[in-house]
């Protein structure tokens, strides 16, 4: 006996088979019980989600020999014929290959006809957005007024392509892409039915692979289990889709989070001699980049994670948010790219080292890892550069002091002069200097800014501080009413005192009056705007 394929053998026969698309099945149900059934329905969804398994499905519920039935009984002659696909009032037609208007009108010349042995001449149309504008017009009328005794089912994939005149006469049914647990937990049950050994991680990358499609996971099994011989394991399963191991892609994290550029070269030189699928390294890189930042969020994964508990508060640790995020989207940016770079290797190199030429400043030059300039050996022609330095070129304030001791400072001077950028710097700006106690430096944030302190930023303004004045502090913030003017108090209340003077010059300038007195005119004080030099000169520019 021939051999049959999984995705063939395992196809389901009934509603109670069918994996997911659970707001299909539940409709279907409930208008077969009821015996609310309309003449046309149409299935949408991407490839291998269960569009014409459960068009058959339905065919075999509206023909079933013991009635109308949402369990069709799967024993009778009708269902078993239906299965075999040789059911002679079951039409299948594939619109791919029939797309001519005689072709369609063929098919219609026999819906006048009544069924020769089932209750219902059902016409399964696959494809249907392949017919011609033609054939949909011949459609038409049929579709919205069938004999009684037929129904109509067609299946596509790009609902979009068909005429919104036939999406009007169809109830449409969205079928969804399949979640890698269902697909995991199918292709496990599976397995057992057909006695074959495999390990977790053949799974969890067989259902990834299979991008949502519950066929091409069947046949990626089909081919895994051909491949390996037998049992099949996780390794020999990744070298057949070509997928990186995921001990580099740790690896790589783990060298970003160092600063290390040279060993980052090294690693994606010795990955390149296994013909790797950069864009897939990229997809793995961003996956697990997720996954690192819903744990710094909330502390917690999915338990089908790939990646253990240990494994991802290693890495929540080693990277901050901001850098989780931005290396995120560098990686997706990438990924995009790729195929614009010289060759793929060099496309992965170059958003590699994107990622750590764009690292924040204040990380770039904390004490938690190597930058750039640190680890690249610098040319004999061009001494190395840090890629913080021309972001410190741009401060105000000098480099730090280291023989300078403590006094309590102008806060909002000292921001200045600190390494301080994006989210930190306004964090800081927001709080008020109250005191400083042995090596603890206390400020006050007001209340309603209390969505700006994180752990990191405070970290951040903490190393910043600290090497500022070439000492270890530390920074205690109390979120609450300030007892202190802020930085940003301080230059709103500048702000209103210069509109405040502006108006009153205005109000009392004689040309204003003289306006007043012969046109009735009145000053709009709302429209007067402070000026700063800056402005007045890129406008006269």
């Amino acid at each position: 006996m021939s051999y049959l394929v999984l995705a063939r053998k395992w196809r389901p026969k009934n509603f109670k088979e069918t994996v997911g698309q659970t707001h299909v099945l539940r409709a279907l149900t409930n208008a077969l019980e009821q015996e609310r059934l309309h003449h046309a329905y149409l299935f949408a969804g991407t490839r291998g989600v269960g569009k014409t398994t459960i068009a058959r499905i339905l065919a075999k519920c509206l023909n079933c020999e013991k009635g109308v039935t949402a369990e069709p009984c799967g024993s009778c002659s009708a269902c078993n014929e239906i299965d075999e696909g040789r059911f002679v009032d079951l039409i299948e037609v594939d619109a791919a290959s029939k797309t001519k208007v005689d072709d369609t009108r063929d098919m219609l010349d026999n819906v006048q006809y009544a069924p020769a042995r089932g209750r219902f001449k059902v016409y399964l149309i696959d494809e249907v957005h392949m017919l011609s504008k033609s054939s949909f017009n011949a459609l038409l009328k049929t579709l919205e007024e069938p004999p009684p005794h037929v129904k109509f089912l067609l299946a596509t994939t790009d609902p979009q392509k068909l005429p919104v005149t036939v999406l009007s006469r169809c109830l449409q049914f969205n079928l969804k892409r399949l979640t890698p647990k269902l697909i995991r937990d199918r292709l496990e049950f599976i397995c057992k039915e057909e006695a074959v050994t495999i390990d977790e991680g053949s799974l969890a990358l067989i259902a990834r692979a299979a991008d949502g499609s519950l066929r091409d996971a069947l046949s990626l099994l089909d081919q895994a289990i051909a491949y390996c011989g037998g049992a099949v394991d996780g390794e020999s399963v990744g070298t057949m889709l070509g997928t990186i191991d995921r001990r580099h892609v740790g690896r790589l994290l783990s060298l970003l989070a160092d600063g290390d550029a040279a060993g980052l070269l090294a690693t994606i030189a010795e990955i390149d001699e296994q013909f790797p699928d950069y864009g897939n390294l990229l997809d793995d890189i961003a996956r697990i980049l997720q996954r690192i930042a819903i744990w710094q969020v909330v502390g917690s994964s999915d338990a089908n994670d790939e990646l253990d508990e240990a494994e991802l508060q290693r890495f929540a640790d080693a990277i901050s948010p901001e850098d989780v995020q931005l290396w995120y989207q560098i990686a997706i940016v990438g990924r995009r790219d790729l195929h614009m770079a010289p060759d793929p290797r060099s496309g992965m190199e170059m958003t590699a080292l994107r990622m750590l030429a764009f690292q924040p400043a204040a990380a770039a030059s904390s004490g938690s890892g190597k930058n750039v300039a640190q680890t690249a050996p610098p040319t004999k022609s061009r001494p190395a550069k840090s890629a913080a330095a021309p972001r410190a070129r741009e401060k105000k304030a000098a480099a730090p002091d280291t023989g300078s001791q403590w006094q309590d400072p102008d806060w909002q001077s000292l921001i200045e002069s600190l390494d301080l950028s994006g989210a930190v710097r306004l964090l800081a700006n927001n709080c008020g200097y109250l005191r400083r106690e042995g090596v603890v430096i206390y400020l006050s944030l007001d209340q309603r800014s209390e969505s700006l302190l994180t752990k990191a930023r405070q970290e951040q303004l903490a190393k910043s501080l600290s090497k500022r004045f070439a000492e270890v502090l530390r920074v205690d913030i109390a979120v609450g009413a300030t007892e202190v003017e802020t930085p940003l108090q301080a230059e709103a209340r500048a702000l209103d005192e210069q509109l405040s003077a502006a108006r009153k010059s205005l109000e009392s300038d004689p040309n204003v009056r003289a306006l007043q007195d012969m046109f009735g005119a009145t000053l709009n004080s709302d429209s007067i705007e402070v000026v700063h030099p800056e402005q007045s000169r890129n406008q006269e520019h």
